[in-house]
């Protein structure tokens, strides 16, 4: 196994990483900024007024993104299992 095809390898699992978290991520970040205009807006300083609509948002962007984010992940370990006698040979 080569270096180069090692760091090959970890690139990908990079992009896979930032390409599953990143609907969860931008749909946490829009509700937070909503909610923060919101306590901004009516001077309310709770902290945990953001949780629930997050966590609310979190659970149907899941149901949302999940099975394509399911299907990278099973496309990314197949490829990654087939090229398994490319890698030690």
């Amino acid at each position: 196994m080569t270096p180069e095809l090692v760091i090959d390898v970890g690139e990908q699992a990079l992009k896979m990483v930032a390409l599953i978290s990143a609907p969860l991520l931008f749909s946490a970040l829009i509700v937070g900024l909503i909610v923060g205009r919101f306590q901004a807006a009516t001077s309310i300083n709770e902290q945990t007024l953001s949780f629930i609509p997050k966590l609310i948002t979190l659970v149907v962007a899941l149901f949302v993104a999940g099975p394509w984010m399911l299907q990278l992940m099973i496309n990314f370990t197949r490829r990654l299992y087939e090229n398994i006698p490319n890698m030690i040979g």
